[in-house]
């Protein structure tokens, strides 16, 4: 089957699931096209892999230059030049409308493309509620040959903020197990905790929704009772006001700023605990790949994080902001050996849970079904 995968090429979940989705379709025999404004950060070489770059042009009339028409042009061009069977956009704004235009232009020239759209979170949950996408958004689920979510929770959101009669199909994100190491770098541990010191790991954007104060503030809780060190991975608009707060701190030094990283897993197989005090989480890509390498998790029981991280099996929940049972959760698990192995060995299985070869088959079944009326 040829595909067309529009996404953000960028660190986000929503455009590391469509990348490693791609990669594993195209392992599977399928031709797979991208076609984004940059190259995805986790895009491999692939004889069956091609990108498409969409390139806005400047022009002095425009204040904002218009991607989504751009987007459009690009979408219609390699439907018909590469002969796509199906398009999948990932992410609604501006994704889903821009593939109903092009199906609509591709339709006046007596080419059928269904598209399925994937919501990931944030397009329903944070931008899509400001009213002046709400129309725009609304018509292209209803118009979508088929609409997936990645978590019951989200899809509860799509139909609580959005007047959608439509049906959403869940599908979760995914890793592959087997792929992830689950045995420790001792360099790495050597050069992060010196002195044997347990290693906590956060990754996020650092937006204001992923709450990376309280990560800081939960380490700077449980310091105090053991000797601890914090890692966080990512990079973003909280960065700067993140920093300064941990270098105000007696225990600042403790706390590392690894930056961006493609491959963050080659050092959450070396923590300890992985920490996500997330305000809202329609699924929680970052802590599920913590889970794949064996790492437990204490997080938020916001949106979709209580359908990864089983509270008992892979980790511990509290609710938002509640800085202290996190703490406390995070004690429960490290402070004893036995206990940190159980829970472990809970966040390999329930990882397991969500591996890629359990995922795969149901997107293609869903791009075989919405094709399927042009061999009725």
């Amino acid at each position: 089957m040829r595909i067309g995968i529009v996404c953000y090429p960028t660190f986000g979940g929503s455009g590391v699931v469509a990348t490693e989705l791609g990669m594993a379709l195209a392992e599977k025999g399928h031709v797979i096209h991208f076609i984004t404004y940059d190259r995805p950060v986790r895009l491999r070489d692939h004889p069956n892999v091609f990108y498409h770059e969409v390139r806005v042009s400047d022009y002095p009339l425009f204040d904002y230059q218009p991607y989504e028409l751009v987007l459009t042009s690009k979408l219609v061009d390699v439907a018909k030049f590469a002969g796509l069977d199906v398009l999948h956009v990932h992410y609604a704004i501006p994704h889903a409308s821009a593939a109903w235009m092009a199906q609509r232009i591709l339709a006046a020239q007596g080419i059928r493309l269904p598209f399925v759209t994937t919501l990931h979170g944030t397009d329903i949950t944070l931008v899509g509620r400001d009213p002046s996408f709400e129309p725009v958004i609304t018509f292209s689920i209803e118009h979508s040959d088929a609409v997936t979510a990645v978590s019951e929770s989200l899809k509860r959101d799509t139909r609580t903020h959005f007047p959608v009669e439509r049906e959403v199909q869940v599908i979760p994100n995914f890793v592959c197990v087997d792929q992830y190491s689950h045995v420790p770098d001792q360099g790495l541990r050597d050069r992060y905790a010196p002195n044997g010191e347990r290693l906590l790991v956060h990754v996020s954007n650092f937006r204001p929704v992923k709450r990376v104060q309280d990560v800081v503030a939960m380490f700077l809780h449980l310091r105090e009772q053991l000797p601890c060190r914090l890692l966080l991975i990512g990079d973003g608009p909280e960065r700067q006001r993140i920093e300064t707060l941990c270098r105000a701190s007696v225990h600042g030094k403790d706390i590392l700023f690894l930056g961006k990283m493609t491959r963050p897993e080659e050092v959450l197989s070396s923590c300890d605990l992985f920490v996500l005090t997330s305000e809202n989480e329609s699924f929680g890509l970052a802590a599920l790949e913590a889970m794949a390498c064996g790492i437990p998790v204490v997080s938020t029981d916001s949106g979709g994080l209580p359908e990864v991280n089983i509270p008992g099996v892979s980790g511990l929940l509290s609710g938002v902001g509640d800085i202290l049972t996190m703490a406390s959760n995070a004690m429960t698990i490290l402070g004893d050996p036995n206990t940190h192995a159980r829970f472990k060995e809970g966040a390999i299985e329930q990882a397991r849970r969500f591996d890629l070869m359990r995922i795969l088959p149901q997107y293609e079944k869903l791009y075989q079904d919405v094709v399927a009326p042009v061999n009725a």
